[in-house]
């Protein structure tokens, strides 16, 4: 059993409470330190946006940190089935590659969290990556309609090398 998620064994199959293991894991060792450097580093990163979408942006963001990772401590579901395990591979090297890339200590707390909570919603709960109601440039935000996460910008975003949107359960909202 892997402790971390580099340890992973991408050669054989991963069933999705194994890794919902791993990433309980990681989720304890989160401090609570490491969320609000996330948060320093989400008000950094938004301080071009206009005030109001800017609060909204880093409350949503940070409330989602500490509401996942509470999610992920919690969850006590049996999850049947397997991840693929190339697919989220794949997903852990844009991940790695992100972090790599952080300019700063609380940009590479974001992204360590993310990536832990991101596993967790794409492939244990397979749900939409980004937290429902999410805005996005235009006032455009991310919707669940009969089961279905409505994205705004998937299709614009779908071969972005550092984005997770070929990753994400969610489809490109047709009323946008």
């Amino acid at each position: 059993m892997a402790e971390k998620l580099d340890e992973l064994d991408f050669n054989q199959e991963i069933r999705k409470n194994e890794l919902l293991k791993t990433l309980k894991k990681e989720a304890r060792a989160i401090h609570i330190l490491d969320i609000m450097k996330a948060s320093n580093f989400l008000r950094e990163d938004a301080s071009f946006m206009p005030s109001k979408e800017r609060d909204d942006y880093i409350a949503r963001f940070t409330k989602a940190f500490f509401t996942r990772i509470k999610d992920i401590k919690d969850d006590q579901a049996d999850y049947a089935g397997v991840v693929n395990p190339v697919k989220l591979s794949e997903f852990l090297k844009v991940q790695a590659e992100l972090s790599q890339k952080s300019r700063n200590n609380d940009e590479k707390c974001f992204h360590c969290i993310a990536r832990v909570v991101s596993t967790y919603t794409a492939f244990v709960k397979e749900e939409s990556i980004h937290p429902v109601g999410t805005r996005f440039p235009g006032g455009f935000t991310l919707k669940l309609a009969d089961g279905v996460y409505l994205c705004p910008v998937k299709d614009k975003q779908i071969d972005t090398p550092s984005a997770l949107c070929r990753f994400c359960v969610s489809v490109q909202d047709k009323s946008v």
